[in-house]
């Protein structure tokens, strides 16, 4: 077991370092293939339910040190996407494997073992704290739980990582109502990396602080992440922040993967018709004019459809300005275009415009 030594051999950081659990080099954190997620819906009494398909087959390989952004408007199934990576939700089909070892259907010890290698974070600091708890007492709940250390070691590695966190040895006896939104924030993902993950799934982490915060603890995670060597799986509607920290990026939409590929290539030539609108409405990160100076403005026109009742062909088929008949009547597949996934029949028009 890696404990975190109560000797003061090294600083905080350093120890932790050596704890923190790793992955075997060239073995991904995190691997999905056609990932799907459906509910069923009442209809009352006598009625057959209504099928909801919320994730309809989403595929990502994300390696340590490594963030992938998944992004798209509200509905489109990210936060599915992140419960089912985190193993709150079974898949209704396809595969994940988490370190290498199949976690699609679980039995529940493997489930107890494979959740300790990821861990989340949650959108709103206000509420994902115990108000009745101490700081220390939130840090050490995890190895209380999932661990056999002694209080003196779950003490010592707890406020090991508040220090790692920036957060000051004070700190460790307050409630969390004494602390500001942004250092809630930073307990919470002191409390996430307890276990020593692998991997990270951050659920919308910054929405819910002021944006003099959020380059703060997006900053932190950055430093962390190349520390240790997390794997992040970032969750976010806004594409500022997203340009900010993430590697990769998937574009999601009404449950589909519609774009997916390395940032740069996506941000400066969206090659989906749904990537290009996101981009043209959202504006550059702080200090910079733009997020695509040459981007044309696209406004997307009519409402999102039902994801009870989806187009049967493309599901952007209903709000793109380019679509064909074709488009209305065979859904797209993903497939390799300049140097990444795109899924529209129309793509190629769009590479040397």
């Amino acid at each position: 077991m890696n404990a975190l030594a109560t000797s003061p051999a090294g600083s905080s950081a350093e120890v932790l370092e050596k704890s923190l659990a790793g992955v075997p080099a060239g073995v991904p954190v995190a691997q999905a293939k056609d990932l799907k997620q459906v509910y069923n819906i009442s209809r009352g009494f006598l009625r057959a339910p209504d099928h909801l398909q919320a994730v309809g087959g989403v595929s990502f390989t994300l390696h340590s040190g490594k963030t992938l952004a998944v992004v798209g408007e509200s509905g489109c199934g990210k936060s599915t996407l992140a419960r089912m990576v985190s193993l709150i939700e079974v898949p209704t089909a396809g595969t994940l494997f988490l370190n290498g070892q199949d976690a699609s259907q679980p039995t529940p010890p493997e489930r107890q073992a494979l959740r300790r290698s990821v861990q989340l974070v949650f959108q709103n600091p206000y509420g994902s704290l115990n108000p009745r708890k101490r700081i220390g007492e939130i840090l050490q709940a995890p190895l209380e739980i999932n661990t056999t250390l002694p209080a003196p070691e779950r003490e010592a590695q707890a406020r090991a990582m508040l220090a790692l966190v920036g957060l000051r040895p004070e700190h460790y006896d307050r409630y969390p109502h004494m602390f500001s939104g942004g250092q809630r924030q930073r307990i919470a993902i002191a409390r996430a990396l307890m276990l020593k993950p692998a991997l990270v799934v951050a659920d919308e982490p910054v929405s819910a602080l002021d944006v003099s915060i959020q380059a703060q603890v997006l900053n932190l995670l950055a430093d962390l992440q190349q520390q240790f060597g997390l794997a992040y799986l970032f969750i976010s509607h806004d594409l500022g922040v997203v340009r900010h920290i993430a590697h990769d990026v998937l574009v999601m939409y009404l449950g589909h993967a519609v774009e997916q590929g390395e940032k740069k290539s996506i941000f400066s030539k969206p090659l989906h018709p749904y990537t290009q609108a996101l981009l043209a409405s959202t504006p550059g990160l702080v200090g910079s004019t733009s997020a695509l100076p040459q981007q044309q403005r696209i406004v997307l026109k009519g409402e999102l459809p039902s994801p009870l009742h989806p187009p049967s062909g493309c599901v952007f088929s209903t709000r793109c300005q380019y679509v064909t008949e074709r488009c209305r009547v065979e859904r797209p597949l993903p497939r390799a275009l300049a140097g990444r996934q795109v899924a529209c029949h129309e793509a190629e028009r769009f590479i040397h415009p």
